[in-house]
């Protein structure tokens, strides 16, 4: 255990080091993703750390797909894309608290939960931003009448069909290194499908009303999907 301890904190400083240049994340931000992937890789290894960079290259590239569509119409991610310490952890919290709790008490159930976590929140950005960007009609969740694209709680047809590409993705990648069987492939995407559309409800309502911030939304949306596709591992037994 120790010896991954180390590994992860000498892989992060390196990376760190490297990313640093390249301006994918504030300064702050940078910190502490570095703290979140010490302990990714601490905790999880090389497995679940790969899963964890999987995520956050695709987010960001999927973020920066027609930045300059979304920028001219003011909805663009704020700091040119760059990400803060508040979108590091609203979107990573509960899959760090999945890695920890495998290590306390070690159960596939943490490792299906974890990718899930990681898979709901790539499907809630890609959603997002290629509705943003290319959606025709966004409709709000609560009533479908049409919207402004970027209004909190809007969806549309071609984001919603990236986001579930998005999340097949991500747990095609928990497959590959072993975190999931081939039925968590299904129980990840159902539970990424389920928890971004309860994330749309959620932003057209509470968060609309400023009763939740983004990053808070964030949470529970992938609390949502990491309790959900664990809850369909344990009843369906793999």
């Amino acid at each position: 255990m120790l010896t991954d301890w180390s590994i992860g904190l000498a892989v992060n400083t390196l990376l760190g080091a490297l990313a640093f240049p390249a301006k994918l994340l504030t300064n702050w931000g940078l910190i502490n993703a570095w703290v979140l992937g010490v302990l990714v890789w601490g905790a999880l290894g090389w497995r679940g750390y790969l899963i964890m960079l999987v995520y956050f290259a695709l987010g960001t590239l999927v973020t920066r797909i027609g930045f300059a569509r979304k920028a001219a119409k003011g909805i663009a991610e704020g700091r040119g894309g760059r990400r803060g310490p508040e979108n590091v952890w609203g979107s990573a919290a509960v899959a760090a608290l999945c890695a920890l709790g495998h290590v306390a008490i070690p159960n596939p159930l943490w490792l299906l939960a974890y990718t899930a976590s990681l898979a709901t929140k790539l499907s809630d950005t890609t959603a997002s931003e290629v509705g943003k960007a290319y959606g025709k009609t966004t409709y709000l969740v609560t009533t479908l009448r049409p919207v402004p694209a970027g209004t909190e709680g809007a969806v549309s047809l071609e984001g919603t069909l990236a986001g579930v590409a998005g999340s097949l993705v991500l747990a095609a990648c928990g497959w590959l290194v072993g975190f999931v069987s081939g039925w968590g492939l299904l129980w990840c995407a159902i539970a990424a499908f389920v928890a971004t559309s309860c994330e749309s409800l959620i932003g057209a309502t509470l968060q609309q009303r400023g009763w939740l911030t983004n990053e808070m939304t964030n949470v529970i949306n992938t609390a949502i999907g990491a309790a959900l596709a664990a809850g369909l591992g344990a009843f369906a037994g793999g």
